[in-house]
């Protein structure tokens, strides 16, 4: 049990969840007053499906427009691209429908609009740096007037904090970006929308939203109640995530899963540091193109086993909470993924021992690699870990 510590509370409204997205983003936007309320969503749910404009409808005369060009990678360029479609559009309202760019897009396109940044480079001098000794450089800027509302279509849990990452193409590198006025307001959890995502980034961003509660319950600067809520929230994905798969269509698994991304995102929300599973898997989309939602079950094994020496007593908790209390929480882990037909390690994404020292070097910038709670302080550590995972 840790015995001192803090615990710090997002600038978020509230969740609403097993509700439907259409009538309730109407009455959020009612409940705050808002006369323009503008959509960033995905393509597929956008063209296929008619969720979107079951939205649309809902909000009347406070539909602004929508913008579904959103690519996977969230990137400067894409930004920007998001940033002049809300800006003629006058909105005073974002919501974000869709997975894990879509939510990071509509963050830093709520930045974008408060200090009028209308080219990449804007963006310059906004982002978090980290120096040579991990310590990070956050900017002190006016957070954004117009706030924005997640509805999000994946379960890896991203809406749950005031950060976002961003791409600056020319370098092939991704950029953490953070304000508490990023935070979205409320986040509207509707199991429909699950129906809709294909098999693999269900289960991907699954195991994504556990990568956030397995970093937060093994960081030296977590606390009693993230502990609690983020094995409950483990439990629940590993009871729940197999029976979304084998029925899609089943909407209290959807709707568990989805309660379960929560919990397991409670950290985040907590600002509880996360470790070498972010940096890396940061670095893997932004250097490698690896999708997000494979990075977790691709490097946690490998993560779990170099952390061992200092996590022991949370792995342990770990193991019982993936049912498998008599194994190594590493072996319990993989074996959950395997079940569920991902990749569990580099090469199956593609990654060679070619790029690992490139992937060493650009993961020294990233400034979760500093808070693992085993210390990486040089590209060798990662190099370490990258090996475990190969």
């Amino acid at each position: 049990m840790r015995s001192r510590g803090t615990h710090l509370f997002p600038m978020m409204d509230r969740v609403i969840f097993g509700r439907p997205a259409a009538a309730t983003v109407a009455a959020e936007a009612e409940r705050l007053g808002s006369k323009r309320v503008f959509l960033i969503v995905s393509r597929t749910l956008n063209t296929t499906t008619p969720e979107i404009g079951k939205i649309a409808a809902a909000l009347g005369e406070r539909y602004a427009g929508v913008f579904d060009g959103v690519a996977q990678h969230t990137t400067r360029e894409g930004a920007m691209a998001t940033t002049r479609a809300a800006r003629e559009a006058g909105a005073d309202l974002i919501v974000a429908v869709g997975g894990g760019s879509v939510v990071d897009i509509a963050k830093i396109t709520t930045l974008c609009l408060e200090h009028n940044i209308t080219e990449e480079d804007g963006l310059d001098g906004f982002a978090i740096e980290v120096d040579e000794k991990g310590r990070r450089k956050v900017g002190n800027f006016r957070g954004p007037s117009v706030r924005m509302i997640a509805v999000p279509s994946s379960l890896s849990g991203g809406e749950y904090n005031a950060a976002c990452l961003v791409t600056d193409s020319r370098r092939k590198l991704k950029q953490t970006f953070f304000h508490g006025r990023m935070m979205p307001l409320a986040i509207i959890l509707d199991p429909e929308l699950l129906r809709h995502a294909p098999e693999s980034l269900l289960l991907g961003s699954g195991t994504r939203a556990m990568d956030h509660a397995i970093e937060a319950l093994c960081s030296p600067q977590g606390n009693p109640l993230v502990d609690a809520t983020v094995l409950r929230g483990i439990e629940l994905m590993r009871e729940w995530l197999p029976r979304a798969r084998s029925n899609r269509d089943d909407i209290e698994a959807a709707t568990q899963c989805q309660v379960a991304s929560w919990l397991c995102s409670f950290g985040l929300q907590a600002r509880v540091p996360m470790g070498a599973s972010h940096a890396i898997g940061h670095v893997l989309g932004g250097t490698c193109d690896v999708p997000h939602f494979l990075c977790t079950p691709v490097m946690m094994p490998g993560i779990l086993a170099y952390n061992l020496p200092v996590t022991a007593d949370a792995q342990k908790s770990l193991a019982a909470a993936l049912g498998q209390p008599d194994a190594s929480a590493a072996d319990a882990f993989r074996a959950f993924c395997k079940s569920l037909g991902l990749p569990t390690s580099l090469r199956e994404v593609d990654v060679g021992a070619d790029q690992f020292e490139l992937i060493a070097r650009n993961t020294m910038t990233e400034f979760f690699i500093f808070s693992n709670p085993r210390a990486v302080h040089e590209p060798a550590g990662v190099l370490e870990i990258l090996k475990l995972a190969a």
